[in-house]
């Protein structure tokens, strides 16, 4: 019998006991390949150091109560810190980062014995601190572009493109979740035979239409029940594009609108829905357990993302398998997630567009069990298929090729 393959599971985004829905995207992907029982997944999770947890430090203090190690799914977790340096911190941070992971890697090697592959999620920092990892060990490398670390940081540093550019170079096979992002590594450079699109996949199981009377939801949440009701989740920061929903809804007389995440943007979004008087429809809920969020998509009529930029929107997928059809705004891959009637509708990013879709969609809502037919078939089961495919690629390819002397 063939023994799983032994993978060593690199990035920086993925949940602990602290951040429990930081990355979990990640953790999706790699828990559903460990189950298969084809591949054994270690994680090295690196967590910028940083001194203290107490709670005046807010998100910084959640880097300090991440564990060194903890089990999820059964897979084992390391969280080893790298140091961060202010303003400078970006054309250092693969190195520090390397760092943390070399030692790391060659602990639990000592303890457990080698891996056959490096499996990095983002292709900057980790990415490139993956690659070195790899030359290090003499591995094969598998690197995932997961959004921002294609769509963004080349257009902000030189530096940061090279480095990207020579990782995905070094690596055996790159994935990225959307067919936009494999688009723009080729543009950027990257031999597109080496680029695989493999869409994440949505939890069926945990994200389904709600169970409980859709009034009732709607209830708990201080809305009407004959009222329409809009939600939105992602983070409190500026290219999620809430400013945007907030006034598209603030607009729509007797439509509500309530916003599940946390950060930066808090107060301004707090003072636009003042400033539009429209705190009586439109609340700010705070982060919600990803465990909550079912019967927050079961409730709404629809969920609406007004984002610049999306790798793949986990978060549209989740609303779809709960029944909620959604408005979201073109970019990159959210075409790739919207791509039907039963999905719900794209539109461009600006208030009296997305303004426009919501009236639309209001006006022809989809059938709630047509919107989930579409999301079942995002299923996982394609996505582990083709990843376990392209890990068992690298794998016989590197062992096919000669090693030099140094490994390189």
């Amino acid at each position: 019998m063939t023994r799983p393959l032994r993978i060593l599971t690199v990035t920086s985004l993925y949940p602990n006991a602290a951040q429990p829905s930081h990355g979990i995207f990640v953790e999706n992907r790699m828990a559903r390949v460990h189950a298969t029982g084809q591949a054994e997944v270690t994680v090295i999770a690196p967590v910028p150091w940083f001194p203290s947890a107490a709670p005046l430090f807010g998100t910084y203090a959640d880097f300090a109560r991440v564990p060194m190690r903890e089990d999820r799914h059964g897979i084992r977790i390391e969280h080893p810190r790298y140091g961060t340096i202010p303003k400078v911190g970006m054309r250092v941070q693969p190195a520090l980062y390397h760092a943390a992971l070399s030692r790391c890697a060659q602990r639990l090697i000592a303890e457990t014995g080698p891996f056959d592959l490096i499996d990095a999620h983002y292709f900057y920092p980790d990415g490139v601190a993956a690659a070195r990892l790899a030359d290090e060990l003499d591995l094969p490398l598998t690197i995932t572009a997961r959004g921002t670390d294609i769509n963004l940081i080349p257009k902000t540093s030189e530096a940061a493109t090279r480095a990207i550019l020579a990782a995905a170079a070094r690596a055996d096979a790159s994935i990225t979740v959307c067919e936009a992002l494999r688009a723009e590594m080729i543009r950027m450079g990257v031999d597109g035979s080496r680029v695989h699109t493999l869409r994440n996949g949505v939890d069926l199981d945990a994200f389904h239409p709600p169970g409980a009377d859709r009034a009732a939801l709607k209830s708990a949440l201080g809305v009407p029940a004959e009222a329409p009701l809009a939600v939105s989740v992602g983070g409190l920061v500026e290219r999620k594009g809430h400013h945007l929903t907030i006034a598209a809804v603030a607009a729509r007389p007797g439509m509500h609108l309530r916003i599940a995440g946390a950060g930066p943007e808090e107060d301004a979004l707090s003072d636009r829905i003042a400033s539009l008087a429209a705190g009586n429809r439109i609340r700010l809920v705070g982060s919600l357990p990803h465990a909550a969020l079912a019967d927050f998509y079961g409730a709404a009529d629809m969920s609406i993302l007004s984002s610049s930029r999306e790798g793949w929107a986990n978060v549209l997928l989740e609303s779809m398998a709960c029944g909620t059809p959604v408005v979201a705004t073109d970019a990159w891959g959210t075409p790739e997630v919207v791509a039907s009637y039963e999905a719900g509708l794209l539109a461009k990013r600006d208030v009296g567009d997305i303004s426009r879709q919501i009236d639309a969609l209001l006006a022809g809502m989809p059938p709630r069990a047509m919107t989930r037919s579409y999301a079942e078939g995002f299923s996982w089961d394609e996505t582990v298929e083709g990843v376990l495919r392209v890990f068992g690629e690298a794998v016989a390819g590197r062992r096919d090729r000669p090693r030099t002397v140094n490994g390189g």
